[in-house]
């Protein structure tokens, strides 16, 4: 019988750790209305604009750091995803209180959070199609590359965790949860 190893320490501590935000952001009006079955096309437009605000100053954050090709840093660029859903998509509001990306492991941290959001993004999806709401792309995010690219990710996240990062990557994992949380939650 072949057992899988254990994840490494840091994927251990960022699911432990994060845990709790994680739950919270999880309790939004959108996915509530999701699970409820009753969610429309305006709670689905409301809440990719509240995404698009978020990921906008990520993504320029990310492009101010040097990623070897190996993340493939341009393809985990999901912003554009959402103005495809919302065309046309004038005035968006880009959230004003970001968590701290200055440092690479403060990306790290920001990255398990946006990249890990890709799995339920699929489930998702499929929730919106059966509600007949077309604006999925987003969603969508990496298809059916979504399992090798969140695998890829954790890789290269295990590879660039050292003693000295790992608490500053859990800890900006955390705060992005809830800085994400506090953006979607504003009216």
């Amino acid at each position: 019988m072949l057992f899988a190893p254990d994840p490494p320490v840091l994927l251990q501590r960022l699911r432990s750790e994060t845990r709790p935000f994680h739950d919270a952001l999880e309790q939004n009006d959108f996915n509530q209305m999701l699970l409820a079955g009753n969610v429309s096309p305006d709670t689905t437009t409301h809440f990719l604009a509240k995404l698009y605000g978020f990921l906008k100053p990520y993504e320029a954050q990310l492009d101010r750091h040097v990623f070897g090709p190996e993340w493939n840093i341009e393809q985990r660029h999901r912003a554009h995803l959402i103005l495809q859903d919302l065309q046309p998509a004038t005035g968006l509001p880009l959230c004003p209180d970001m968590p701290p990306l200055v440092t690479q492991a403060q990306l790290l941290g920001a990255m398990y959070v946006l990249e890990g959001s890709t799995l339920g993004g699929q489930v998702i999806a499929r929730q919106l199609a059966k509600a007949g709401i077309d604006t999925r792309a987003y969603f969508m995010g990496y298809a059916e590359r979504t399992g090798p690219m969140w695998k890829s990710f954790c890789q290269l996240l295990t590879q660039e965790s050292t003693d000295e990062n790992q608490a500053e990557i859990v800890e900006s994992a955390s705060l992005t949860f809830q800085k994400l949380h506090a953006w979607i939650n504003q009216p």
